[in-house]
């Protein structure tokens, strides 16, 4: 079997690196057993890039390797150490590529080198604890999953750049051409349809330097699929004028110069797009006496269509230099009409500037569907094994309105709710949250061990709280005494007394010396 070395349509299958899992982790050293939380965030998935690179001129790589994937991002850590970025994957594809989704849609035209374009973006790492940690939830026991990175099968297809385009029959002489007005050596051979790939050639005529495209013969039906020159058609779409090569001497019954332009003429026309590019008419091989003398005869019928016609020889090289001079006044013509583009100004929209509403709720036979950026990220980032996890999601959800909203619609306590794509959607049954004692309940996350006050600055309240009515000569360590705080017996509470809970940043109290205010 045979390996192509060209290739102008291929089938990719793209995939994003994830994001990397935060990690839910607690601080622990001597002394401090719950010293808080120091879980690291997830590191972002790479992303694909495809990038015009002007030493690639085929698909080939892609035929061969149509799967790519970007790297993973890692996952976060404790000791607050995040997970590292995945690296993007750069996919090097020729000047003049078109990026199509599976339904066709054209989602980008890279042209120029340099030109780039992110075709899949990577997932974003999810947070860790430490991330998620605030002054009302002080330690939560959960992080954020990773986001999937896009996946999406495009098609990348070839469209040559090139000022001129040679187009005419097989063996009309459009390789010898190309090969003696430039340095492009071409496949060369005394049979049709020699020419199975399109070959570019770089031409320059006095100070303009233009690019050439010899197109793989056409035949009549080409537009329909007859013949090679079907597949191609799409190479001649961004040249800026159209060459027709005319074989003078072809020995093929029912052809001639005129004929010949007529059939081509209708294929193009039949592909469509093509009517306004200047057209050029070549007759070539004129050093075969046979092929002057039919040149000569019809060179007033082609004049009388208002072409302009300019007899060549390939072999002896007669009449190129006048032909290069010429295409380099139509190409500086063409340049000089083609409008100015300006520099696209990028616009920078945050996600949450935009108009509209946040997700939607729709009823349909499976349930009541929830739509929405915010929802569907949030499920994605959320570890359905842990409870306090989905706690956090309810209560999410819960503050963006999507429970009113439901409520408003009228679902019903054990009505199914999805939420995302159908193929993929998360199923809950709803379960509305009880406003009716929801103030003895603690909030997700908060940790009881860290929420309790210490007995220390309990005690040290209430002495405050007695010492404006002392007696006169009533020390601090008296008050104390007196409101129960330490023994009536006990001189000096000791610190990390057991009994009364001093800790170790707190002092202890010397019932012998004045303590005062």
């Amino acid at each position: 079997m045979a390996v192509p070395t060209f290739v102008d349509r291929v089938t990719l299958n793209i995939a994003a690196g994830s994001g990397g899992n935060g990690v839910a982790s607690v601080h622990r050293e001597k002394f401090k057993p719950l010293g808080g939380p120091d879980g690291g965030n997830g590191g972002p998935g790479g992303s694909v890039i495809l990038r015009v690179d002007s030493d690639v001129t085929t698909l080939v790589d892609f035929h061969h390797s149509p799967h790519r994937k970007a790297e993973n991002g890692g996952h976060g850590a404790g000791s607050n150490r995040n997970g590292a970025h995945g690296h993007d994957l750069v996919l090097a594809v020729p000047d003049g590529t078109v990026v199509n989704d599976e339904n066709g849609t054209v989602l980008a035209d890279l042209v120029g080198p340099g030109t780039e374009m992110v075709i899949a973006e990577g997932g974003h790492g999810g947070l860790g604890n430490a991330a998620l940690a605030s002054s009302k939830r002080k330690a939560p026991g959960f992080a954020l999953l990773g986001e999937p990175g896009d996946e999406l099968t495009v098609t990348l297809e070839l469209k040559v750049v090139a000022d001129i385009g040679l187009v005419g029959f097989p063996s009309a002489g459009k390789s010898s051409l190309i090969a003696a007005l430039s340095r492009a050596r071409p496949k060369i051979a005394d049979y049709p349809f020699t020419t199975l790939v399109p070959n570019l050639g770089v031409v320059t005529a006095g100070d303009t330097t233009f690019t050439v495209a010899d197109v793989p013969g056409l035949i009549e039906g080409a537009s329909e699929g007859r013949g090679l020159g079907h597949a191609f058609l799409r190479h001649v779409e961004r040249c800026a004028a159209l060459v027709h090569v005319i074989d003078t001497v072809t020995m093929e019954p029912g052809r001639d110069p005129l004929s010949d332009l007529d059939v081509i003429e209708r294929e193009l026309a039949s592909y469509g797009g093509l009517e306004d590019r200047p057209r050029l008419v070549v007759l070539n091989k004129v050093d075969v006496p046979d092929g002057r003398d039919l040149a000569d005869i019809v060179k007033e019928d082609f004049d009388a269509r208002g072409l302009e016609v300019m007899q060549v020889s390939a072999t002896s090289h007669e009449g190129l230099r006048e032909l290069s001079f010429k295409m380099a006044e139509v190409v500086a013509r063409a340049r000089a009409e083609k409008p100015v583009v300006e520099a696209t100004r990028i616009v920078i929209r945050p996600r949450g500037s935009q108009s509209g509403p946040e997700f939607t709720v729709r009823q349909t036979g499976e349930g009541w569907r929830v739509r929405g950026l915010k929802p569907e990220r949030w499920v994605r980032q959320t570890d359905f094994t842990n409870d306090e996890a989905v706690g956090f999601l309810a209560d999410r959800l819960n503050r963006l309105g999507v429970e009113d909203k439901l409520l408003a619609l009228g679902a019903e306590e054990g009505d199914t709710v999805l939420i995302g794509e159908a193929e993929n959607a998360v199923v809950f049954d709803f379960r509305p949250m009880v406003s009716t004692g929801a103030e003895l309940l603690g909030r997700r996350g908060d940790d009881a061990r860290l929420e309790t006050e210490r007995p220390a600055a309990v005690r040290r309240r209430e002495i405050d709280a007695a010492m404006p009515n002392r007696a006169e000569n009533e020390t601090r360590a008296d008050v104390a005494r007196r409101i129960g705080v330490i023994d009536p017996d006990d001189t000096v509470v000791q610190r990390n007394d057991p009994d009364w809970g001093w800790t170790e940043d707190d002092p202890g109290l010397d019932a012998s010396e004045d303590v005062e205010e």
